[in-house]
């Protein structure tokens, strides 16, 4: 054990911060279970950094992103060094990456490892170097404050879509007694409020938009119950739900097989009506909602968090 421990601390990783928010969050718990596991991390920021050549100088023990962001800077800088990629996203969309077709063949070489948060996307493919991994977060930033949450109710995402913004609406206007708030990035506000029956909902639930681990933590900490609309893969739950049950707040979400991780704790919703029926319930109900966010954070304490999780990828890793 001592001398896996001396190897960790020997390795340099740079790891790539991609611009997309959902991304940013999902690569800050990575690069903090790398941290967590003495890994030497220098942190390049595809939003905020334009230095890439001169920290590409560095040497490296492997680089890490989120998606194709870390590949497509090791094969268009010819770096030769492990990547390791993590995918919340299809990898065979656009949704991963513009350039997804240019650089999926190379998740075929033996040095890039990938790792995929979907159980069922996962079996469908065959590199040689992938493996399954549902979200993790880092427990020492999404935890339980202990204050007394604002909201009642809380959704962070888009609402690209006219089911997923008919949806919101009608929840929102049948339970007007509870205070809602939504998070998202700007033109995404811009864009369901264009398209809303009921813009002045859309206005008063907005409450802005979150890029950042603690910043995500405060608001979830301010809402007592969280709810999901997955719309990516097909057995997966969202980064969201691990970062609800690590802050102690109830996750109702839709159905999903990896659902299966909370052993049966998790709460989800069949349909619309199922869904208001259980948010009522459990705001009314302290103990059962006590026994739920306890029940499930135990078990994601235990299994997904950033540490574990990454010292597993470390591990894979040759």
């Amino acid at each position: 054990m001592l001398k896996y421990y001396e190897t960790m601390k020997k390795k340099r990783v740079l790891a790539i911060l991609p611009i997309s928010i959902g991304g940013r969050l999902t690569t800050s718990s990575i690069i903090d279970g790398y941290r967590q596991n003495n890994c030497d991390v220098t942190v390049y920021d595809e939003l905020f950094d334009s230095n890439l050549e001169e920290v590409l100088k560095g040497k490296y023990s492997q680089i890490v992103g989120y998606d194709f962001s870390g590949l497509k800077i090791k094969i268009d800088n010819n770096l030769k060094i492990p990547s390791v990629n993590y995918f919340s996203d299809d990898i065979r969309s656009k949704t991963s990456g513009p350039e997804w077709e240019k650089y999926i063949k190379y998740l075929e070489d033996d040095d890039n490892y990938t790792f995929y948060w979907d159980k069922a996307l996962t079996s469908y493919e065959t590199f040689k170097n992938i493996y399954y991994m549902p979200h993790f977060v880092n427990f020492e930033v999404y935890k339980d404050y202990g204050n007394q949450p604002e909201f009642d109710l809380m959704f962070a995402g888009r609402l690209d879509t006219d089911y997923r913004l008919s949806f919101f609406e009608e929840l929102v206007m049948k339970l007007p007694h509870l205070r809602v708030a939504w998070y998202a990035i700007e033109k995404h506000f811009d864009d369901a409020k264009k398209r809303a029956n009921y813009p002045e909902i859309i206005d008063i639930c907005y409450r802005g938009f979150i890029d950042n681990e603690e910043d995500m933590a405060k608001a979830i900490n301010n809402s007592r119950i969280l709810f999901n609309m997955n719309s990516q893969g097909i057995s997966s739950l969202n980064y969201r739900t691990f970062q609800a049950v690590a802050c102690k707040r109830l996750m109702i979400s839709d159905y999903r097989e990896e659902l299966a991780l909370f052993e049966g704790h998790m709460p989800f919703y069949e349909d619309f009506s199922d869904l208001l029926f259980k948010i009522e319930s459990y705001l009314a109900d302290s103990q059962a909602y006590d026994k739920v966010v306890n029940s499930c954070y135990n078990i994601a304490k235990q299994s997904h968090n950033s540490k574990d999780c990454v010292r597993y990828m470390l591990k894979v890793v040759k």
